[in-house]
């Protein structure tokens, strides 16, 4: 079940161990309000550029307007309709694709625009003279503008994958150097056990090998939330026998979608950070409060951790980053312009917040 459940996780974020395309979400809001925004200055571009003082200004300014962004937005449709095609092909297949669908949807425009000035009688035909120069026109402009956004879009992308493969390798950097450091502690309470509570030593012992068999795996065979948060109770559990009653734990999850996909072991640093920073510098007891929420097809995720006192900036010391980094550029891979990580504090507490959308 676990399997098929990682698997379907996987084929939610998009193609499992895919590359993700270069070409955005033509779906998304933001897409289509850029498209209208791109497509409105160049209809101010092309009316400036072929003369407007004739005084019908506004009456050729709004004409041209309507008849980019019929180009521009029809695009923008059947690019949403075809872009699961286009996410499994090679980036100049899907960049030709995408580039020879506008020349297609440009043609079919200025054939409509065509018989519709024939039909109320502008006198334009087929193979007129002023239909072949509206065509060869529009298809040039389309073609250049076309090209020009395509190339911006491919560059856009392999500076997005650059980012991915350096958050990528500061992630393995960063299970090296916190693997040592929990596992030391955690062989230390291991030995303690070992005589004075045999069985609880075992169950230490079963949670270590969860844990460190998903920070050995694949990080791009990708994990969901129900699996991140069973992650964070076993290191929690380790990190409870070992610290007692100075680490307090609490849960406050409520209706959140397990299946929903995430980077593997997307959480777990962040807890390590707040039990490493708030919980063991403390002379007394810490909380860790872990929050969860599923609201408007978004889920919201917080850790918070007290300060030990007169820390100052200790939730700040080196590798805090790091961690912090690298899970917002993991995160931000899988959802590109729809997630958010901050921090800061929060009721003298510190506090890291995800927030990224489901379905």
């Amino acid at each position: 079940m676990s399997q098929a459940r990682h698997s379907d996780a996987k084929t939610a974020a998009g193609g499992g161990c895919a590359e993700p395309s270069f070409l955005p979400s033509f779906c998304s809001i933001q897409t289509a309000f850029a498209v209208v925004l791109g497509g409105q200055m160049l209809a101010i571009i092309l009316i400036l550029a072929t003369g407007w003082r004739d005084g019908t200004f506004w009456e050729r300014f709004s004409l041209l307007s309507l008849y980019v962004q019929w180009i521009a937005l029809s695009s923008t449709a059947l690019l949403c309709l075809v872009r699961r095609w286009l996410r499994y092909h090679r980036d100049w297949i899907a960049g030709l694709a995408a580039w020879t669908l506008l020349m297609l949807v440009t043609a079919c425009a200025a054939l409509v625009a065509g018989n519709l000035k024939q039909l109320s009688g502008g006198g334009l035909h087929l193979y007129d003279g002023e239909f072949r120069d509206l065509l060869v026109s529009s298809l040039g402009i389309s073609g250049i503008a076309g090209a020009m956004i395509l190339r911006y879009l491919f560059l856009h992308g392999q500076w997005r994958r650059q980012t991915l493969a350096r958050s990528e390798a500061r992630f393995e950097a960063l299970q090296a150097r916190i693997r040592p450091h929990f596992l030391f502690n955690s062989m230390n309470t291991v030995a303690s056990l070992t005589r004075s509570d045999p069985a609880k030593a075992e169950l230490v012992v079963e949670d270590l090998a969860d844990l460190f068999r998903a920070s050995l795996s694949d990080p791009e065979g990708g994990s969901d939330l129900g699996q991140e948060l069973e992650l964070v109770r076993r290191y929690l559990e380790v990190e409870q026998i070992r610290l007692g009653e100075r680490l307090r734990v609490e849960w406050d999850l409520e209706d959140l979608p397990e299946q929903a996909p995430l980077p593997l072991l997307m959480l777990q640093p962040l807890v390590e950070n707040a039990v490493y920073h708030g919980v063991e510098p403390a002379l007394g007891q810490g909380v860790v409060r872990i929050a969860g929420r599923y609201r408007k097809n978004r889920v919201n995720l917080s850790v918070r951790n007290s300060l030990p006192p007169d820390s100052g900036g200790g939730q700040h010391r080196i590798g805090n980053h790091m961690a912090l980094e690298s899970v917002r550029q993991r995160l931000e891979s899988m959802y590109p312009d729809r997630c958010n990580l901050t921090l800061g504090r929060v009721d003298e507490e510190f506090q890291v917040r995800l927030v990224f959308p489901f379905p």
